[in-house]
């Protein structure tokens, strides 16, 4: 019995694949797959080829594992590729918060907008056009699911230049919704929602229990309870402004805005993490290290299902029963007040006819022109990488919602220029089409 061919390009990120592989094999259609496993780091990469196997052992299945440094050997006839890559790994990370820091400009997460955001898809998107460019000559109509942040910019970069089937994934909806279940005092099973809107900034256009009843207003009366105003503070703030809640996290969503990180005090007030990245990675690499170990030892992995969506988009077309997500696609007629040129994150239905993104109308006026706000530098750095034209990194940097918050146009400037020259390495190379030269400061 054959499964398809799933391809894994950076399998390196070893809890993240975990998840995946677990979902993956633990279902009935997916259980005999071929999987192919891909990173540029030797060691990581054989933890997850070590991974994988225990994962495995204990389902008691049988896939095919072959793991390569090649990526073009673990791509060749694959039908499906998932996206998990980071370029530049943890001390590129760390430049993308200390640079910054010296401006005082602050940041939480700093992986999907901001001046952390810009520079990280700096980095990846000519990766993945890479990736793309492989799978048109050794995997066509392979479908890429692409798991990688920031997810608008990469996912539109592929859209106008990647030339492959691809949707983006995340979990901030699936996340959320549980979250405002426990709110609202009902079980995660129970709920019905319509979201929509763009990665880290969709909307919770409506949220009820399954029989009909509208359970917004058991979430204001949420906003109003200390302790649950704490655990989502500027969700729970940004609601009470736009009357609808959002799906990222309120660290997340903290800095896509540019009311709150530049007062000390909002900060305090907020209890917003600065740096919160920073400290997750860290955890993260010490539980690949705790994996390894493990492994090492010949102990098996327990296996932990999670809610990610990608086993079950794979496993939707090939046995051809309808399932539904909520994906990243490009705007084509799916949000009426959104420029058609970006990605957007709507309900998507699959089956063995692919991806069928459902038209979602206008969002309230105050939520698209929320989104048009981070829609403006998502646009502009992919700009800036397909055209090669630098004066479009300083632009996305300028309208940045956090950035122009807390810096003038000259220290958004030679920050700018301190990052691409920090990260100069990983970078593709940017031509300034400067008209007027700027000045050196006194």
């Amino acid at each position: 019995m054959n499964g398809p061919k799933i391809a894994m390009i950076g399998a390196g990120s070893v809890v993240f694949a975990r998840a995946l592989m677990s979902d993956i094999l633990s279902l009935p259609a997916l259980a005999h797959s071929e999987i192919r496993l891909h990173d540029i780091n030797a060691r990581r990469l054989e933890t997850a080829e070590m991974m994988v196997a225990s994962i495995a052992r204990t389902l008691g299945v049988a896939p095919t594992i072959r793991a390569s440094l090649d990526r073009v050997e673990a791509l060749r006839d694959a039908d499906y590729v998932i996206n998990a890559i980071q370029v530049g790994g943890f001390d590129a990370t760390l430049r993308d918060f200390e640079i910054p820091k010296k401006y005082g400009l602050r940041q939480t997460i700093a992986d999907t907008l901001g001046i952390g955001g810009i520079f990280r898809a700096l980095r990846t998107i000519p990766v993945l056009l890479e990736v793309c460019a492989d799978m048109r000559r050794h995997a066509p109509g392979a479908l890429l699911l692409n798991y990688t942040n920031p997810m608008v910019m990469l996912c539109l970069a592929v859209e106008r230049a990647g030339g492959v089937p691809s949707v983006g994934l995340c979990h901030s909806v699936q996340h959320t919704s549980h979250r405002l279940a426990d709110y609202a005092g009902v079980r995660p099973e129970d709920v019905w929602y319509r979201v929509a809107g763009i990665n880290h900034m969709s909307w919770f256009l409506e949220f009820r229990h399954r029989d009909g009843t509208d359970l917004y207003p058991a979430l204001w009366e949420a906003s109003n309870d200390p302790a649950c105003f704490g655990r989502d503070p500027v969700r729970f703030e940004m609601m009470r402004r736009l009357g609808y809640f959002v799906t990222e996290s309120s660290e997340h969503f903290a800095e896509y805005l540019p009311y709150f990180i530049k007062r000390p005090a909002e900060v305090a007030r907020l209890s917003i993490p600065l740096d919160e990245y920073i400290h997750r990675s860290e955890r993260n690499l010490n539980r690949a290290e705790e994996a390894r170990a493990r492994l090492d030892r010949g102990e098996s992995l327990e296996v932990r299902r999670s809610d990610e969506f990608a086993a079950y988009i794979i496993n939707a077309i090939e046995t051809n029963r309808d399932w539904s997500f909520h994906g990243n696609v490009a705007n084509r007629g799916l949000i009426d007040n959104l420029p058609t040129d970006t990605i957007v994150e709507v309900p998507i239905l699959v089956n063995a006819a692919g991806l069928q993104p459902v038209a979602m109308g206008t969002l309230p006026t105050q939520l698209a022109g929320m989104n048009r706000t981070n829609i403006a530098t998502q646009q502009l750095v992919v700009e800036a990488v397909l055209t090669g034209n630098r004066d479009h990194l300083y632009h996305a940097a300028m309208l940045d919602p956090l950035t122009a918050a807390v810096l003038s146009v000259d220290e958004i400037w030679r920050m700018v220029d301190e990052m691409y020259d920090a990260h100069r390495d990983l970078m593709p190379r940017l031509l300034a089409q400067r008209l007027h030269p700027i000045p050196a400061l006194a």
